[in-house]
């Protein structure tokens, strides 16, 4: 049965390839798009995990965490309960890097246990006047290091150290002092989010409940899929890879159709012959599919390495590589083959019905 797959594949090579490279574009796209959604929701818990706390409170409503404002204070208060170690505020500067304007700059207060973690890599954890310290992402991607002048919303910093913490957001960006940020931004003593760790012992999710149950109209946000819900593009990228499956099946279903229907039409006298030295109807049926479910898998193979080269490439075309880092999982790949099997399958059901309805004997007479 595969040998006769393989043949009959390889007899019309043409379309064979067209069709697999059709569904490999719908695989392809939804690859990349599944890869982009899985790199979101990563970068979103790293977002909340700043610092590597435990988790990070933003005001509520919002369709990026990112706009969030908060008074700085706050975090005294927090540091007050039982179940809370340590609590700092930050406060994000989104584009005010113009050379990098995917980078974020982190306010964050010099004795904090986020600026306390940076791991220096050259120059030192000084975050004086006009002083700031870079991810080592950013200086890579910059050319710069310490004793370099770097602006952030048009105000000269001298870059007083590099470093290094693991965390996407964090290389990909630079911090200064919570006093500079805020007058940056004009923010008086607000902040962007407080992150907090948690005391040894408390549980989390209960904690969570209480903070904000004492402080309404705010959201504490503690894993990534909490973040993706809290901001608007997860859910977006989520409902995109949806709405292109969808088109996918539909439209890789009908190329595979098409193509399937044609090849059944011309071999319909091959089809008798099978059928009038033994070949029941359904093996008969199993061999139409069959070749319509390996033409798919190899669409899909195809729309695989495609997916993950067109990820990569998209970031770089958008210019978005310091925000989101494409992640391409097995359930990544599961999922796209999945949708590669179900075209051959779909794409399959009528050739496979033609080809077991008409009458052996009336074929091989001629038709007549």
């Amino acid at each position: 049965m595969f040998g006769l797959v393989a043949t009959n594949l390889v007899r019309r090579p043409g379309r064979t390839v067209a069709t697999a490279i059709g569904i490999a574009l719908g695989v392809a796209t939804i690859v990349a798009l599944l890869s982009i959604g899985d790199g979101v929701k990563r970068t979103a818990g790293e977002l909340v995990h700043l610092g590597q706390a435990d988790f990070g409170l933003f005001q509520d409503g919002l369709a990026d965490p990112t706009a969030s404002i908060l008074p700085a204070s706050l975090a005294r208060e927090l540091e007050r309960r039982p179940d809370v170690s340590r609590a700092t505020p930050l406060l994000l500067i989104v584009e005010g890097i113009r050379r990098d304007p995917a980078a974020v700059v982190f306010g964050a207060e010099p004795g904090g246990f986020f600026a306390r973690r940076l791991v220096m890599t050259a120059g030192r954890r000084d975050l004086g006047r006009r002083r700031i310290v870079v991810g080592d992402q950013l200086a890579e991607r910059l050319g710069i290091g310490v004793g370099d002048v770097l602006r952030v919303k048009r105000r000269r910093f001298t870059v007083a150290g590099v470093y290094h913490t693991g965390i996407f957001f964090e290389d990909n960006g630079a911090v200064i002092d919570l006093a500079a940020a805020q007058r940056l931004e004009r923010r008086g003593d607000d902040a962007t989010s407080i992150v907090v760790e948690l005391a040894p012992g408390a549980d989390q999710a209960a904690t969570e409940r209480a903070v904000v149950r004492a402080h309404p109209g705010t959201i504490a946000i503690g894993t990534p899929e909490e973040a993706a819900r809290a901001g608007a593009n997860g859910e977006l990228v989520s409902k995109t890879v949806t709405i292109v499956a969808a088109l996918a099946l539909i439209v890789g279903g009908l190329g595979v159709t098409n193509t399937m229907a044609m090849a059944v039409l011309e071999r319909e006298r091959e089809l008798a012959l099978l059928s009038a030295i033994g070949w029941r109807r359904a093996r008969i049926a199993v061999l139409v599919l069959a070749e319509g479910v390996a033409t798919s898998v190899l669409g899909a193979a195809l729309g695989l390495l495609l997916g993950v080269l067109g990820a990569d490439a998209l970031n770089r075309v958008l210019d978005v590589a310091a925000v989101v880092s494409p992640e391409v999982t097995l359930d990544t790949v599961w999922q796209a083959l999945a949708v590669g099997v179900a075209i051959g399958v779909l794409g399959g059901l009528y050739p496979a019905w033609r080809g077991t309805s008409a009458s052996p004997l009336r074929l091989l007479r001629g038709g007549t």
